[in-house]
């Protein structure tokens, strides 16, 4: 099969990209290669659907303008398409007199983001629109909503295809080599001659660059979030999204409560080390997997650094009396008997050698391909806006 370029990965990131190349080169052949049986299968199928705001991100990263970007990219194509969303706005809380600070600089770099309609709380405030939370001050956060993300990615898949773009399903990639003249893509199913190859593979997004440019400095290790979903009867402690203060040490935004677009609330996730990149339950476990992540520099540096912290994630994975502690420093009624287990995700987390824990995008560009090795929360939601600015970097001239 010959293509101009091909784009490994059939997730949001994958999807959004194709649909911006296909607008930029029509009459060019663009393919989708994804190794499952369905899209969207991974990271944007077991995300927790919620369309991020731009509060968190560091003023001029990618992080930043991407969401942002992403955000009004991502509303007006829902509403094109009469994709159901719903801004119902989230709160930032702080429980303890430490918190104060860091909420102060979430509120401040919001607002430098350009974020509207941000709202201090004191704790009077906080009683009034969260009437079971738990908190001494917080911001309100009205720009943040929920999506269904397999949603979006049907009607990008359907685009495609109707733009004369080609999907090809249960393909997996085995090998990439590159010549002056193109690239060529071994997979399981036939031999895929391009001008150019984009990868947008998410977990194994490090192992698609390596296939290509051999070592790469950079290794995904994956992270298990694991949820559970609140009884119908504790439903009503919940109005808006809850989130605590983040850890600005720690790229992840600890335990929350999410409203969800299909209906019910999650709780969760926290972030347990996966023995399998790919390893949605706790008994999932691949043996060069784990020893890649095991043996791998940066990791060994992250693991003695953060082991505490580490240590307590496991741990609350294994007790639900300890996960629902966590949630109760936000809202003190949650009890054991109200969370009922429901799916987990996987996060792609890029680490470098040097032991850090890549916080925002990461792309290798070559004459002959663009790698995205490192896409973290929040890819779904700035996912249009990654993939227009991915179009841009090709030149087929």
């Amino acid at each position: 099969m010959h293509a101009d370029i091909a784009i490994v990965g059939g997730g949001i990131v994958g999807l959004s990209t194709a649909y911006h190349l296909i607008q930029k080169y029509n009459g060019k052949k663009i393919v989708v290669l994804e190794k499952e049986s369905e899209l969207a299968f991974h990271q944007t199928g077991n995300n927790s659907g919620v369309i991020h705001s731009g509060l968190y991100y560091k003023p001029g990263s990618l992080k930043a303008k991407n969401c942002i970007e992403g955000y009004k990219m991502l509303i007006d194509f829902c509403n094109e398409n009469n994709i159901p969303y719903d801004l119902c706005g989230k709160v930032v809380v702080a429980t303890d007199q430490s918190e104060l600070g860091r909420l102060r600089d979430l509120y401040d770099r919001g607002r430098e983001n350009g974020l509207e309609g941000l709202e201090l709380l004191d704790k009077n405030r906080l009683k009034e629109i969260e009437p079971h939370l738990a908190g001494i001050q917080g911001i309100r956060v009205p720009q943040t909503g929920i999506v269904d993300y397999r949603a979006v990615c049907i009607k990008l898949a359907e685009k495609i295809k109707s733009l004369g773009g080609e999907i090809h399903l249960n393909t997996i990639v085995r090998s990439i080599d590159e010549n002056e003249n193109e690239v060529q893509i071994v997979t399981n199913k036939s031999f895929v001659e391009c001008d150019m190859v984009i990868n947008c593979a998410g977990l194994y997004s490090d192992e698609v660059a390596s296939m290509h440019l051999g070592n790469v400095d950079t290794k995904i290790i994956p992270f298990r979030g694991e949820y559970f979903e609140l009884t119908a009867e504790a439903e009503h402690l919940v109005k808006h999204l809850i989130y605590p203060v983040p850890d600005p040490a720690f790229p992840f935004l600890g335990v929350h409560f999410t409203r969800m677009i299909s209906g019910g609330i999650e709780a969760g996730p926290n972030a347990v080390f996966a023995f399998k990149k790919e390893g949605y339950k706790r008994t999932d476990f691949d043996f060069k997997e784990f020893l890649s992540s095991l043996l791998w520099p940066g990791f060994q540096k992250v693991m003695l650094k953060y082991w505490k912290t580490g240590l307590g994630e496991m741990y609350r994975s294994f007790s639900k009396k300890a996960f629902t502690k966590a949630l109760q420093r936000l809202i003190p009624e949650i009890k054991e008997e109200h969370l009922v287990e429901s799916p987990a995700g996987v996060r792609a987390q890029a680490c470098d050698r040097k032991g850090g824990l890549l916080d925002d995008f990461k792309l290798i560009t070559e004459k002959r391909a663009i790698h995205v090795i490192n896409a973290p929360s929040p890819a779904a939601t700035s996912s249009l806006s990654i993939g227009r600015t991915i179009a841009d970097m090709v030149d087929l001239d």
